[in-house]
């Protein structure tokens, strides 16, 4: 393969890994909300809660202590379906992690295929040099004579 098209793939996979790094941040971003989102319910959970005693220590009626109960409900859903969320936003940083580490281990593959194939013209260059200076020692030793 020619270094040029070689290039031309590093160029392509140094693309994919930007992109694969981005979407990476933004699986990051995505759990970090979601989880300042279950924090803060869980925060107005235990806040309702000491509402609630608070309240329930003064007397509440049934109709009261029924509404309580069940906003208190409510929130509880609220904070196991955000606690989904989380889990799903780490199953997402996972994955995003994997995409981009193969895009980086093929990006990284390409750039040793074009250190091989530079290596193999410096020792191609060095193995014409070698040849030309052994040529003109010979001519130069045929022409002594």
């Amino acid at each position: 393969m020619t270094t040029s098209a070689l290039t031309t793939l590093i160029e392509l996979a140094e693309n994919d890994v930007d992109n694969a790094a981005k979407n990476l941040g933004r699986a990051i971003k995505a759990k970090d909300d979601a989880n300042e989102q279950l924090n803060l319910l869980n925060q107005y959970r235990a806040d309702y809660v000491i509402r609630f005693q608070n309240n329930a220590q003064q007397g509440l009626n049934v109709s009261q202590f029924t509404n309580f109960q069940g906003f208190i409900g409510k929130l509880d859903q609220a904070i196991d379906g955000q606690q989904r969320l989380v889990a799903d936003a780490e199953y997402k940083i996972e994955i995003a992690k994997k995409v981009w580490q193969e895009c980086e281990k093929k990006r990284l593959s390409y750039k040793t295929l074009i250190d091989r194939n530079a290596a193999a013209e410096v020792k191609k260059e060095n193995k014409r040099d070698q040849k030309q200076t052994d040529e003109r020692a010979g001519r130069t030793l045929f022409y002594k004579k």
